[in-house]
């Protein structure tokens, strides 16, 4: 009886270790200025079945990188918070949410912020994600965690500029790939 028991308990066990990312709604929310965030935050979605979920700035940024890093700069310095265009529709139908940025100035872009000051995460699963150049990812995804001391969270990912390798072993590491 004891061995028919754990058999059937390994079956459960084994049947749904793949669907925990099929069992949650998944948004992944991102900013993106040079387009590298949105490639990165699309593969995510695509490989977790999440909804992409764009940040767009009221006011947008330079177009030209002097300019927009100057923008940014000022945000930072004045603890900015810029206006965010859209609403997360149905927030409270999510339950795990991705977070993706560029780094800028060593730290997430100030929209995010923004973002994360405007929902309720408690109960939310979040999963801080960035791109960059060359360093700061770690203070990036931490300050994504920070902002939402409410979530559980997950381990981040860094993306170096637009490339994707990598971020399916992460997905399946931490059991979101569907």
């Amino acid at each position: 009886m004891k061995t028919r028991i754990l058999a059937l308990l390994t079956l459960v066990v084994m049947c749904t270790a793949g669907t925990f990312a099929q069992d949650r709604k998944i948004l992944v929310a991102y900013f993106s200025w040079s387009g590298n965030t949105q490639h990165v935050a699309e593969h995510i979605a695509r490989q977790t079945g999440g909804t992409p979920f764009p940040l767009e700035p009221v006011k947008p940024y330079p177009t030209e990188y002097t300019p927009c890093t100057e923008v940014a700069k000022a945000e930072k310095e004045q603890n900015a918070r810029p206006a965010i265009k859209n609403r997360v529709a149905d927030w409270d139908s999510y339950d795990t949410v991705f977070i993706g940025c560029p780094v800028w100035w060593w730290t997430a872009p100030m929209i995010i912020n923004t973002f994360a000051e405007s929902y309720n995460f408690k109960g939310k699963t979040v999963i801080p994600f960035c791109t960059y150049a060359s360093t700061y990812r770690d203070e990036t995804l931490a300050k994504i965690a920070e902002l939402t001391p409410d979530a559980r969270h997950l381990k981040g990912f860094g993306a170096v500029d637009r490339n994707t390798e990598g971020i399916t072993e992460w997905l399946k590491e931490i059991k979101l790939a569907k």
